[in-house]
């Protein structure tokens, strides 16, 4: 064993796991990597032991070195043996004769009586132990620590491929769990609802930039490479005509101007003088449109805004569909039969539209948020959708049938007849709540005690905007100004962003419009202006950017001021502050905008203004920031992550993320009791607000304003009105006195259930 140290770690295991991927279920997954690790790591026998939750043992489910007859015969509880002990204390135990360990058990049925040295460690997936892999070697001596770091790092970069392998293919040899008793693959719940039916994979044939070279083209060809790409835009375009078609009678016109973003962005000057610019630069026609989609969708995803993250997908999409004209022998013909799970990578707006509505039932993507087009258009179908399913195996589920579950964000694969019977209750039980919810669409938003609640609407792109007479809303509380510097490949004018805001403001006049500056820099780089910093989550960005370029702010804040004139209904809204100085000096640039507008127009009313609290330290000066502006507004989102230090797009650590922890709690009593002090509003604008759970906590709290995506407006004003302000404020102030988050919950769960 002198030469295991110079093994290269990173070719063994890249090695393993790309063999693994490649399995089609997990016992021959769990076969690749005993051999292997047996071969890699020089051993006499290297075995695999799977815990199996509904037995609660250890199974041998793999072995090469043990009799083969011993797979699935042999089970451990946690703690039995030498193997349960490694699963039990959850560290590695490696040992010169196994024999000699106190915990040793014998195994006749295996023939190990022949094996001395033993190392055992554990397999974690997010802290849960899913088994524990074992060498074994004839000769009485301990493994080398070089060895023994080398299969732990095995071990925890396996533990993935085994999660995924595990789900799709059932338990491994002898032991299969009862069909249907699998895990379920957890995601983000794109779009309420439940669904059983078939997965079909979107065909993919031509859909990826991975095909496409960097053909250079002569100066003759300039004009034809250009007139190639005209026609493919307007093949695209009529393909979403046909589309929206499609779906035109099942949607309402708000979610079909989604069609009409999509045609925006190829009519935007980012596609046509982007791609027209790099053919002029002797680029075939393929690859200079590859090198626009690719520069904007990653800067897209670089974002950490998640709606503007979102985007990324609808112009990767725009830009497929593009190829896919540009090079039509690569594209096939989909058919989609009865009960279609619509199954992809990245599962489009578009991708969807293309499903024949009678046919589909569902949707499942490894990629996506609930602030895609995917899930707004999903919603609007009523299709239940599950997004972000990182661990699909892609390969292995096309035609299986399986269970989308879009209101916990899950998916189980080859359900039971029982299951799918209690998903069929479960739906009728949600079709009926939201019959309930849509009860108290027409009535006003109180509590059972009289208090005014002000529900307001989230919302960015133009084609999202759903018309207050419509939702209930009796204003929006944020309207992203980003995207109209996104589409573009310089900063927008004055006058573009004049336009853009106009219409939003004249679309829900009289009713307050809250806008945010420019909130951009850092992770969210625009194409034509790269930043690169380590950490951009505490980087250049929002506020800071602006003050920084006050040639783009102030022509920001002058198109909000116009587009203003005569409506009077306009908010301003400055984001990322976390000083005083900050707010004075957008106070100040403010100030010289309204100065220089009401030089052109006159008299210019001056609009209220507002802080985001989003960074804690604003926190502890309250009083000095609401004594400067005429509202508050907490972006909970950003305000969870900093104050607990969680990035929650990580999945490593998204479950730390929690809203109902109760330092964020005391933390957003401390902003509603300075602005009641104030006499002023404060508002709440991240995902709690759209949280009945979490809307009854703000509500004793102290918040009466609430601004939330459109999809939750009707549960959170049922919420409200079946409750009273009293016994909120009992369970908040409750609730500030408890140690976790799943103590909060169960507070108001109880006190939810008593009061309706």
């Amino acid at each position: 064993m002198s030469s295991e140290a110079s093994y290269s770690v990173l070719k063994v295991l890249r090695s393993i796991i790309q063999e693994v991927n490649r399995a089609e279920n997990i016992d021959q997954a769990l076969a690749i990597i005993v051999a292997r690790v047996k071969l890699e790591l020089k051993a006499d026998a290297c075995s695999v032991y799977l815990y199996n939750k509904e037995l609660e043992k250890l199974i041998l489910s793999a072995t090469d070195g043990l009799y083969p007859d011993a797979v699935g015969q042999v089970d451990l509880a946690f703690g039995e043996g030498i193997v349960g002990l490694v699963a039990q204390r959850a560290e590695p135990i490696n040992v010169a004769t196994a024999a000699d360990h106190p915990s040793y058990s014998y195994f006749p049925s295996t023939g190990e009586e022949r094996f001395n040295g033993f190392l055992g460690v554990p397999i974690i997936h997010h802290r849960n132990v899913l088994g524990v892999l074992v060498l074994q070697q004839v000769s009485a001596s301990r493994y080398s620590e070089d060895v023994e770091t080398l299969l732990i790092t095995i071990a925890a970069q396996l533990t993935g491929a085994i999660a995924t392998a595990e789900v799709s293919g059932g338990f491994a040899a002898g032991h299969d769990r009862r069909d249907g008793e699998r895990k379920p693959l957890m995601g983000i719940a794109g779009a309420p609802g439940a669904a059983v039916g078939k997965a079909v994979i979107f065909a993919t044939e031509g859909y990826s930039f991975n095909i496409v070279a960097e053909r250079h083209i002569t100066q003759d060809e300039v004009a034809t490479e250009k007139r190639r790409y005209t026609r493919a835009l307007k093949l695209v375009k009529a393909d979403l005509d046909v589309m929206e078609a499609n779906i035109s009678n099942n949607i309402l016109a708000d979610e079909r101007a989604i069609f009409d973003a999509y045609k925006m962005i190829l009519d935007g000057e980012s596609f046509r003088s982007g791609v027209h610019s790099q053919i002029s630069k002797r680029l075939a026609a393929e690859s200079a449109l590859r090198n626009v989609v690719i520069g904007y969708v990653d800067s897209f995803k670089s974002m950490d805004d998640p709606y503007l993250r979102a985007r990324a997908e609808d112009i990767l999409d725009l830009g497929l569909r593009l190829l896919r004209k540009l090079l039509p022998e690569q594209s096939g013909k989909q058919t989609f039969p009865k009960n279609t799970i619509l199954v992809a990578e990245m599962v489009t707006a578009a991708m969807l539209a293309e499903v024949p509505i009678r046919r589909l039932r569902g949707v499942v993507s490894m990629q996506g948020s609930g602030t895609s087009h995917t899930a707004i258009l999903a919603k609007a179908l009523n299709i239940p959708a599950v997004l972000g399913v990182d661990e699909l195996p892609l390969s292995r589920v096309n035609g299986i049938e399986m269970v989308v579950d879009g209101n916990n964000g899950q998916v189980l694969l080859r359900p039971t007849a029982q299951i799918k019977r209690e998903y069929r209750l479960q739906q009728q039980q949600i079709e009926q709540q939201s019959e309930t919810y849509e009860t108290v669409r027409d009535l006003p938003s109180e509590t059972s005690d009289g208090f005014a609640i002000r529900l307001l609407l989230n919302t960015g792109l133009l084609a999202d905007i759903n018309t207050s007479r419509d939702s209930t809303a009796v204003g929006v509380g944020l309207y992203r100004t980003e995207y109209p510097f996104m589409v573009r490949d310089r900063f927008p004018g004055e006058e573009e962003q004049y336009r853009v805001y106009r219409k939003v403001l004249r679309g829900f006049h009289p009713l307050p419009v809250t806008m945010r500056t420019l909130d951009i820099g850092g992770d969210k780089s625009l194409p034509y202006f790269p930043i690169e910093e380590d950490n951009p989550f505490l980087g250049w960005r929002g506020i800071r950017f602006t003050l920084d370029h006050p040639e783009i702010f102030l022509g920001q804040l002058r198109a909000m001021l116009r587009a203003n004139d005569g409506l009077g209904n306009l908010q301003i809204l400055m984001p990322m502050i976390c000083n005083l100085t900050e707010i004075d000096s957008t106070l100040k640039l403010l100030a010289q905008a309204r100065r220089e507008v009401q030089e052109e127009l006159g008299i210019v009313e001056k609009p209220r203004i507002g802080v985001m609290v989003e960074v804690p330290s604003l926190i502890y000066q309250l009083p000095q920031v609401i004594s400067r502006v005429d509202f508050l507004s907490v972006g909970s989102n950003d305000l969870t992550q900093y104050l607990l230090a969680v990035d929650r797009n990580n999945a490593r650590v998204s479950e730390l993320y929690d809203s109902l922890h109760p330092a964020v709690l005391l933390a957003l009593k401390m902003v509603a009791d300075c602005g009641q002090k104030a006499g002023k509003e404060v508002a709440i604008c991240g995902e709690m607000a759209g949280d009945p759970t979490a809307a009854y906590l703000l509500l004793g709290l102290g918040f009466r304003t609430l601004s939330m995506n459109l999809s939750s407006l009707m549960r959170v004003k049922w919420m409200v009105r079946n409750s009273s302000i009293s016994r909120c404020k009992e369970v908040a102030s409750a609730a500030l006195k408890v140690d976790n988050a799943a103590a909060v919950r169960e507070l108001v769960a109880a006190a939810q259930a008593a009061e309706s």
